[in-house]
């Protein structure tokens, strides 16, 4: 008589379909309690870490707040050092990937944040040159880049439809001696027609900056736009 096999229901039969599935069809499709029993397959090599895993979700509330618990509450609640170390990873990995958004992304919401990225931005502006900041719906740094002048308005707004941008500011070095080119002149004929072409794009004109020799100035304040 053949000897009978029975697929495998134990701890490492349990974690070969996890790890099946995250190959098959990615870890976006994992609960919090079986990301949580990954992370714990780390420090725990051979045992069944699903009701450990909810019991661990149950007592701080999210996955989160298990991997920001504290090591002692940690320990108390079953889990050897191994597996408490495992669990310090991603919420450093979290908070260091939040820290390059935001370095990467800078939000432009108000005055105070938009000077503070132009200290860096003038670094290689170049002057009579004006600068296009695409903006998310978040006020967030999409792109900083050279108005086309080749291509114009036609050529900003299928750059803002590409980014999938909401919102654009303009800036512009003066140029020395010159204390205010863009008053009443081209620059701000150019930016009130790209305005008035992005409106129906749902694309917003927040302002425009020009930095002279008085120091930053807005356009909207100096009444330019």
């Amino acid at each position: 008589m053949s000897e009978m096999r029975f697929t495998s229901t134990g701890p490492q039969g349990h974690r070969s379909r996890m790890r099946a599935r995250v190959l098959g069809h990615g870890a976006s499709t994992l609960a919090d309690y079986e990301l949580l029993e990954m992370l714990l397959f780390l420090g725990i090599p051979r045992r069944d870490t699903k009701p450990l895993a909810k019991a661990l979700l149950q007592q701080f509330g999210s996955l989160i707040g298990v991997c920001r618990a504290p090591g002692r509450l940690l320990r108390e609640a079953g889990l050897p050092d191994d597996a408490v170390r495992a669990l310090r990873f991603p919420a450093i990995a979290a908070e260091r990937l939040a820290g390059a958004e935001i370095r990467a992304r800078p939000v432009l919401g108000n005055w105070e944040q938009l000077l503070a990225y132009l200290d860096s931005a003038m670094l290689g502006a170049a002057a009579g040159q004006l600068r296009l900041f695409y903006l998310d719906n978040r006020n967030r740094l999409l792109a900083d880049e050279l108005f086309d002048e080749e291509g114009g308005i036609a050529a900003a707004l299928r750059r803002a439809l590409t980014l999938q941008a909401t919102a654009l500011i303009g800036f512009e070095m003066g140029r020395e001696g010159d204390a205010s080119p863009a008053c009443g002149g081209e620059r701000a004929a150019l930016l009130r027609r790209l305005e008035d072409a992005g409106r129906p794009l749902a694309l917003t004109l927040h302002d425009a900056i020009l930095i002279d020799g008085t120091g930053p100035r807005s356009f909207r304040q100096e009444g330019w736009l």
